[in-house]
C-alpha cells in the first residue's frame, strides 16, 4: 500500500490549514482511512513522513482514537458502547446476539469481510441506553429484537 496523489495532495490542503503540519495529523489519517478502509505501517510512515512527524508520534495519535483502524476490518464496523452505563442496561447481550448472529467474536471480522465487531468506550449517549453505531450511524434504546431488526436492515445474515 502506498499513498495515492490524491491523498497526498489533500493532506497537504489539510495541512497548509494549521501552522504546524502534524496538527493536520487525525484529519490526514480520516484521508486514508477513507481510502484504504485501515491504516497500515507503510500508509502511517507515508503520512509521518508528510506532516514532519515521527512514526511512533503519529502511531500514538492512531492508537489513541477508536475510529482509527490501525488493522483490517469489515466494510461495516459495529462499534457496541460497553461503557457503565450501556453495561448496565444490556450491552453485554447486544454483544453477544451480535457475536452469535455474526459468527464472530470482538475484534474478528466475518468470513465475507462486511462486519467487524469492536468495543468503544463511550458514545455520548447515556440517557439512551445502550447504544451501538454501525458505521456512521448510530443506534439507541438497543436490546436483541431490535438488533435483528437493524441488522436485517443492513443485509447482515
Amino acid at each position: 500500500m502506498t499513498l495515492t496523489s490524491d491523498e497526498i495532495q489533500a493532506i497537504l490542503r489539510e495541512a497548509g490549514h494549521f501552522p504546524h503540519p502534524s496538527a493536520a495529523a487525525i484529519e490526514a489519517l480520516n484521508i486514508v482511512q477513507h481510502s484504504h478502509g485501515w491504516i497500515s505501517d507503510e500508509l502511517l510512515q507515508e503520512i509521518a513522513e508528510l506532516l514532519g512527524m515521527s512514526p511512533a508520534e503519529l502511531d500514538s495519535i492512531a492508537t489513541f482514537y477508536n475510529l482509527i483502524y490501525r488493522r483490517p476490518v469489515g466494510r461495516r464496523v459495529i462499534h457496541y458502547c460497553n461503557s457503565v452505563s450501556c453495561w448496565m442496561l444490556g450491552a453485554e447481550d447486544n454483544r453477544r446476539h451480535l457475536s452469535e448472529k455474526l459468527g464472530i467474536a470482538v475484534g474478528e471480522t466475518t468470513g465475507n469481510g462486511e462486519y467487524t465487531l469492536l468495543p468503544i468506550v463511550c458514545l455520548g449517549a447515556c440517557d439512551r441506553a445502550p447504544v451501538l453505531m454501525i458505521g456512521d450511524e448510530t443506534h439507541f434504546n438497543v436490546d436483541p429484537a431490535r438488533l435483528d431488526d437493524i441488522l436485517g436492515e443492513t443485509g447482515a445474515p
